[in-house]
């Protein structure tokens, strides 16, 4: 059924560079030259996009964006929780840190559950514990129970393990090749926009007032609010919720498919993936660009404060411009790529306009004109924050074929070093120097980073698989010695 010698270079662990084309056959046979005897492991399954996709992404969106709105709500009324609490703003601080620090030492154990169980496994971990913490600070409404509102924060820290890997692996998993960048945009879509509502609902919901009694009573009625929509959510997820697709959404996700389960090692899957040079690089940068958004996040109502004392609803305001903005751009940049797949170009130019969006809002930060600040912000945010799905979608493009799930999982481990150093070294930078000294101080990692995103070579792997396979599809019989062009970008 097979004419002359077929090899495929797209295995889980087996990738190279240049493989043979298959003849054109049906059905389509992926034949692995390291398999014994030469077997042949079957047909490529059928290639078909589901209507159910978008409930997913829609689905995950949402339960992201809850997770989100608990990691920074209270930060973004950091003193009012401080003075209710009767701790200091830096301890505030801390409940916004410990999704940083739970993240990294669970990265692996997680992956590796993504990996073995599958999408559906995770979605209901993660909902079920965003749920759980959320319930937990409905009993911490009392001054003298801030250790209750520590564990529920740390229940939600553990749910958002089981989130932060998710969006590329399900715009992988459940999109096609023309979808994956708007799909893995809507994902990371939920989470910022979370982000966006903690800064403005808190400051709402929580007017800065003396009486604790009364502080209380609109304390609960936020996390009230929030365990009714968690709890929601998660039986959302688990009604919804599906593994995998019943087709692969492209060529690319059909040869993985195609492999046999035993040749994939997960430890084998690391080790690739610290060989991979260009992906090291782009840990780096993503750690330094995301790490200074998580920072400037966490430390932005007491920056604001300093400057514009009383303005509680506008700090929180500003905040919100920032993501928004980011939203904005990372739904344009992920439609900007499924169009172009100009990876490398993109990422460089919006890491360089995060880096100059950053040194205007550092200088107008102390103007005393509000409104510049709002707009200053928003063209911070529209960069800065957009870069987080670009990020993903890049690093999938480098590691292919390696698990999606592990590589957005080690950009995030490197996000939440970088997070938890540059949240803590600016907010003693701020204390002893003002804002402005801390804001240089993140400046200068950004032009870091920029200087490194120029080194990465755009290694389109993803890419060149998928053009291999539809090269299969539509021509004929191609020569044992001839090879497909390699789907690079060209360099700038």
């Amino acid at each position: 059924m097979v004419s002359g010698e077929l090899e495929l270079g797209e295995k889980r662990m087996g990738y190279q560079a240049e493989p043979d084309l298959l003849q054109e056959v049906k059905p389509e046979f992926a034949v692995d030259p390291e398999t014994p005897n030469g077997s042949v492991p079957g047909p490529l399954p059928e290639v078909r996009l589901t209507r159910r996709r978008w409930a997913i992404v829609f689905l995950f969106s949402s339960y992201s964006f809850c997770n989100a709105f608990q990691w920074i709500q209270y930060g973004s009324i950091n003193l009012i929780f401080a003075r209710f609490y009767d701790v200091t703003p830096f301890t505030i601080d801390w409940l916004s840190m410990c999704y940083m620090i739970v993240y990294i030492p669970l990265l692996f154990p997680v992956a590796w559950l993504l990996d073995k169980k599958g999408l559906r496994f995770i979605a209901l971990a993660g909902s079920a514990l965003n749920c759980l913490g959320a319930l937990v600070k409905i009993g911490s409404v009392k001054p003298s129970l801030f250790p209750v509102t520590i564990l529920g924060q740390v229940v939600c820290s553990l749910a958002q393990v089981f989130i932060l890997g998710m969006p590329s692996r399900i715009a992988s998993v459940w999109f096609g090749p023309g979808e994956v960048s708007s799909a893995c945009s809507i994902a990371v879509f939920g989470n910022q926009l979370g982000i966006a509502v903690g800064f403005l609902l808190p400051p709402v919901l929580v007017p800065n007032l003396m009486e604790k009694e009364k502080l209380a009573y609109h304390i609960s009625i936020m996390f009230f609010m929030t365990a009714a929509v968690a709890t929601a959510l998660f039986i959302l997820v688990l009604l919804v919720f599906q593994k995998k697709p019943p087709y692969p959404p492209s060529r690319a996700q059909a040869l993985i498919h195609s492999a046999a389960p035993e040749e994939y090692s997960y430890m084998q899957s690391i080790i690739h993936l610290f060989r991979n040079v260009n992906f090291v690089l782009l840990i780096v940068t993503y750690g330094l660009n995301t790490g200074c958004f998580y920072a400037l996040s966490t430390l932005l109502n007491r920056m604001v404060m300093l400057h514009y004392p009383g303005e509680d609803l506008n700090a929180g305001r500003i905040g919100l411009t920032i993501i928004v903005a980011g939203m904005v751009g990372a739904l344009i940049s992920g439609i900007w790529l499924d169009r172009t797949k100009a990876y490398k170009q993109t990422t460089l130019l919006v890491y360089i306009m995060s880096f100059v969006g950053m040194v205007v809002y550092t200088f107008t930060l102390e103007q005393g004109h509000i409104w510049v600040v709002f707009v200053t912000a928003g063209i911070l945010g529209f960069f800065m924050t957009g870069y987080l799905p670009l990020g993903f979608e890049f690093a999938a493009e480098l590691t292919y074929p390696e698990s999606e799930g592990t590589s957005s999982g080690l950009l995030n481990v490197s996000a939440q070093i970088f997070g938890i150093i540059f949240t803590i070294s600016q907010g003693q930078i701020i204390d002893h120097f003002g804002t402005q000294a801390g804001n240089l101080f993140l400046c200068a990692f950004l032009f870091i980073g920029t200087v490194i995103t120029a080194f990465i070579k755009a290694d389109l792997r993803r890419q060149q698989a998928n053009l291999r396979n539809e090269q299969t599809n539509t021509l004929g019989k191609v020569p044992h010695n001839s090879t497909v062009p390699l789907y690079e970008e060209s360099k700038l």
